[in-house]
């Protein structure tokens, strides 16, 4: 297989643009980097696709390095035929690779493996040449042996067919037929395993789909469900249909060995096929649904990674609770902790008065701005605290309830104990608060990805493919941003293209014992951050304030040659980029033209663009042009207070393969069902709604016992949910053969009928 050449098919790219990604990605560049500063290579692949290219080819390498040994095991054997080599080469997947081998593989004790050693497999070979004249039962008397338990002519012959259903079993194209069979016309159907049993699977106790339709989200219900032992789930095909495929296959002609092997191939279905194709399927439809459930996690996780800082704010965080008391914690603009307090207003001890006199306190002391508040327990309690003592202070405050999703695990690590070692773990729980609502790029890195919060099944779901999946989506957001050389955590860091977990704590050793870097070339400096490192970093690490102003830009070293003759070409120098006379130069290029620029400067035009785009707003976050987090200052709701057909305005906390949960304000997330999100027809919610989005909705049902809101978005019109329509060939209508059909269409068509 080439490789290069089938990628280039099933992505629809140009040849070249998969060679010089392939070759990037062998020379060990990163994603960000190869999407950021290789995009004349690429053909400005963003990294999403780059990804999902490594992802395939990798599984392509992977597929090829298996049909070699298999190859080689099977010429090992001297059992290699054109045939199976030609087999193997077509193969398009592992699946097909190894049902190909499985009848090579070496096997543990079997019943054939048994018969085969007691000489019956002639017998076997005997029964499939299906002659008219043979007479099975004579000639298995041949192989009567007291000594090899074959005690009787009919021992014998169930040895044969034992040898026959196992070869049946090896077949690749009877599995692959069987396999397609299943996914065409079975069904997947799941039982209780104990009906008494109340669960939140009540729902699947008698259940059944069929296998082609049933998405993603139920599979992963089902497969909990089982594995919690609540239900039974199995694949289903009609035996018929399924025996069917081996009998027209082995069976040539009607002989008195016909139903010797129909009952081998009946055999071989129930006891070997299925059983072995059932799991396959069941594998199959779970790491799809995995690979789902995923996509989805990583796409709510960017979404929530690139929610837009509260800048220039001083942030009060408040992580809730009773018995213990609210745990205060506040942090400057650079998340620098200024103070921290436990206060009392929530159940048992109820001192609000005492509470609010102390949380007014630090709020006239460090002039916040805004208080994060976490949405866990007695967070309700809190937000009503807060909201009254707002209403009730001459100071501008607003107030924010944060996902806490994580915090606990953040404020237990071994990192939190590095960076706090003075604080217990609620107080780091508190400042990990405050900091979400300020930077939630800076701060969640520091948390296990799937601990956050924002999927379904996430702990369903393979580990090592969930980590890998969603460590790119962090690389991926933290270097679209770009870190602050100068501020930024190992943490953050690590995420940086290039740079190690190891690295990064020396470039903060370096940074506590040097003082700021002033260059980004002082990078070199940073102990094993050598000239590799620091090609792939660079472009996306900021030096504000530094000796360049290049150094605060996305431009890369690489390209400061060209970006100052650019700026001399346009009429500009470096230092228009620090106060902002370059805004013009987009102008100044268009009227020279960027391939005359490309050309001068000898660079490509993406990476001119990439250049303009940066001297036009020098050291720009581009969360920055996203909508800001939504703020509140009082008037909270009780779920007691919702009634249908409130409009409300909330933030998206989460969105799911079956809808998006949605915070109103009132502690418990509404859903807002696929059907409610628009009045167009989508494939999934994520077509229609991020993480983060601020939406309008209305109440459409309310729980308050199961704490259950239900909501729509589809305020303007309810007019039913498009949905695709499959184009069919009209027959004419038949006509009316009887009395009172005849007299119905003629009333239909307007004539009025007489009776006499």
């Amino acid at each position: 297989m080439d490789i290069n050449k089938t990628l280039a098919q099933e992505f629809g790219l140009r040849q070249e643009q998969i060679d010089n990604t392939v070759a990037l990605i062998d020379d060990d560049k990163t994603i960000p980097f190869i999407a950021r500063y290789r995009k004349e290579l690429t053909g400005s692949l963003d990294d999403q696709v780059l990804r999902e290219i490594y992802d395939r080819l990798s599984y392509l390498r992977n597929l090829e390095k298996r049909k070699e040994e298999v190859a080689s095991s099977i010429t090992e054997q001297e059992k290699m035929t054109d045939d199976i080599q030609k087999a193997i080469d077509n193969a398009k997947t592992l699946v097909e690779v190894e049902d190909i081998y499985r009848p090579f593989k070496p096997k543990r004790r079997t019943r054939a493996s048994i018969a085969r050693e007691n000489g019956l497999e002639p017998l076997a070979d005997y029964l499939m040449q299906q002659a008219s004249s043979a007479s099975p039962e004579e000639e298995s008397c041949k192989y009567i042996n007291e000594e090899k338990n074959i005690n009787s002519s009919q021992d014998a012959l169930q040895g044969a067919m034992d040898i026959i259903a196992e070869n049946m079993s090896d077949d690749a194209d009877i599995r692959k037929k069987l396999r397609e069979a299943v996914f065409r016309s079975g069904t997947i159907t799941s039982k209780a395993v104990d009906d008494e049993a109340e669960s939140v699977y009540s729902n699947y106790y008698d259940y059944s789909e069929p296998v082609g339709k049933i998405v993603h989200h139920r599979i992963l219900a089902l497969d909990r469900g089982e594995k919690e032992n609540f239900l039974k789930v199995s694949v289903n095909l009609d035996e018929t249909s399924g025996t069917g495929f081996i009998i027209n296959k082995y069976i040539t002609s009607e002989s008195p060995c016909s139903d010797y092997i129909r009952t081998a191939a009946i055999d071989s279905y129930k006891r070997l096929i299925f059983p072995s194709i059932e799991r396959e399927i069941r594998s199959e439809l779970s790491l799809n649904a995995s690979e789902q459930a995923i996509k989805v996690f990583a796409s709510n996780l960017r979404q929530l990674l690139l929610q837009p800082p509260l800048k220039n704010s001083v942030m009060l965080g408040l992580d809730p609770a009773y018995r213990t008391g609210c745990k205060i914690a506040v942090v400057d603009s650079t998340g620098k902790v200024l103070d921290t307090t436990v206060i009392y207003p929530t159940p048992p001890q109820n001192k609000i008065e005492e509470a609010k006199i102390k949380l007014h306190s630090l709020i006239k002391k460090h002039n916040v701005t805004n208080i994060s508040i976490g949405n866990g327990t007695a967070s309700r309690e809190s937000e009503a605290f807060v909201a009254e003592l707002l209403k009730e202070i001459p100071e501008k405050v607003t107030y924010g309830v944060v996902s806490e999703a994580g915090a606990s695990v953040y404020s237990a690590s071994k990192l939190a104990a590095e960076e706090f070692p003075e604080f217990d773990v609620s107080l780091r729980s508190a400042v990990s608060i405050a900091r979400r609502l300020q930077d939630p790029l800076a701060e969640l890195v520091k948390i296990e990805p799937k601990a956050i919060g924002v999927g379904q099944y996430q702990h369903d779901m393979p580990p090592a493919r969930l980590n890998d999946a969603l460590s790119g989506v962090v690389e991926e957001c933290v270097n679209s941003v770009g870190v602050d050389l100068n501020t930024a955590s190992h943490s953050l860091l690590s995420y940086v293209a290039g740079i190690n977990a190891s690295v990064a704590k020396n470039i903060v050793a370096y940074r506590e014992e040097n003082g700021k870097f002033t260059d980004r070339k002082e990078l070199l400096k940073v102990p094993k951050l050598g000239k590799k490192a620091f090609e792939q970093c660079a472009g996306f690490l900021r030096v504000r304030d530094g000796k360049n102003p290049l150094d605060n830009t996305a431009v890369h070293p690489e390209s400061y040659e060209a970006a100052s003759m650019l700026l001399k070409e346009c009429g500009f120098t470096l230092a228009d980029i620090s106060n902002g006379g370059a805004v013009g130069i987009a102008e100044k290029t268009d009227s020279i033209g960027y391939e005359n620029i490309s050309r001068n400067l000898n660079i490509g035009i993406p990476t001119l663009e990439d250049i303009v785009s940066e001297f036009k707003k020098p050291g720009r976050d581009l969360r920055d042009e996203l909508p800001a987090p939504l703020l509140r200052s009082g008037d909270i709701m009780e779920i007691s207070d919702l009634k249908p057909g409130m409009e409300l305005v909330g933030t998206v906390r989460n969105v799911i393969d079956f809808g998006a949960f949605v915070d109103i304000g009132v502690h418990e997330d509404g859903l807002v069902h696929i059907s409610q999100i628009t009045n167009k027809f989508i494939k999934h919610p994520l077509d229609a709604i991020k993480v983060g989005e601020i939406v309008k909705v209305r109440v459409l049902e309310v729980d308050a016992k199961r704490k259950r809101i239900s909501l729509t978005m589809r305020l303007e019109d309810e007019t039913p949910v498009e949905k695709p329509v499959k184009k069919k060939f009209n027959k004419p209508a038949k006509k009316p053969n009887d009395a009172k059909s005849i007299a119905q269409s003629i009333k239909n068509s307007g004539f009025k009928i007489k009776s006499k």
